[in-house]
């Protein structure tokens, strides 16, 4: 027996790397668990990022609903027609509510206060509940049919300056002629940028392709609001890449 313990410290004393090298794995292993436990905090922080980020996508979604919906039942109440259009992003104003005659920007006089009061209603819908900081943009759209403009002040600016001009003549109706608070052009989104802004699409977007009647050419000439919701930013968007990467 004293002979086999003498041997064992001999082996011990003329081996010291054996003591070392426990020492290296036992090192290794808390690196290694350090490190199990930097990965699993960083997991969790992306699941709750990605979890963030579409519950605030869900508001959003649910905010741009609620104004569409709202807008189109209070108008109701005062017997003015709108439509919700594009999948739900949309307030289409259709052609029993406001109509413009073929190569021409003005609202007809019989109109303007139906028009009016879409703004007024509008403003309401979007200052409710600061739904107006889950937008991106609302486009004023202007529309028109495919009939070519041969005369008149738009022959040379065609239908996308008809368009163009239908849709800021809308604007500068509700932006100048309605008294708000805070007035629709002093909405600012997420951004601290307009939350307005006017665009006009010629005859590209007709919701009637035949054209063959004055009727059906006049539910082209039309003014669409289409409503832009806050979206993830490309930084968000990175973050999230590498977790679907691993999938």
């Amino acid at each position: 027996m004293k002979f086999a313990s003498r041997t064992h410290v001999k082996v011990d004393e003329e081996n010291p790397y054996w003591i070392s090298f426990s020492d290296l794995m036992s090192a290794l292993l808390v690196i290694f668990i350090l490190a199990a436990v930097a990965l699993i905090i960083e997991l969790t922080q992306r699941t709750q990022d990605i979890d963030a980020g579409i519950e605030e996508l869900k508001k959003a979604e649910q905010a741009r609903q609620d104004i569409l919906n709202e807008v189109r039942e209070e108008l109701a109440k005062q017997n003015i027609k709108v439509e919700i259009a594009d999948n739900e992003t949309v307030i289409r104003i259709p052609e029993e509510t406001l109509s413009f005659k073929s190569g021409d920007d003005q609202i007809p006089e019989d109109m303007v206060e139906s028009v009016k009061s879409i703004g007024a209603v509008l403003h309401s819908a979007v200052m409710k509940n600061d739904r107006f900081t889950y937008l991106d943009t609302v486009f004023v759209e202007g529309h028109t049919d495919s009939v070519p403009i041969k005369f008149g002040k738009y022959w040379t600016k065609g239908n996308w300056g008809l368009s163009a001009d239908r849709a800021i003549t809308v604007w500068k109706l509700w932006s100048e002629e309605l008294v708000l608070e805070p007035s629709l052009n002093e909405l600012l989104n997420h951004s601290e940028e307009n939350l307005f802004s006017v665009s006009g699409y010629a005859a590209t977007r007709r919701v009637e392709l035949d054209e063959s009647t004055p009727e059906l050419r006049a539910k082209n000439r039309r003014i669409d609001i289409r409503f832009t919701v806050k979206r993830p930013s490309i930084e968000d968007l990175e973050k999230i890449k590498p977790n679907y990467n691993k999938k």
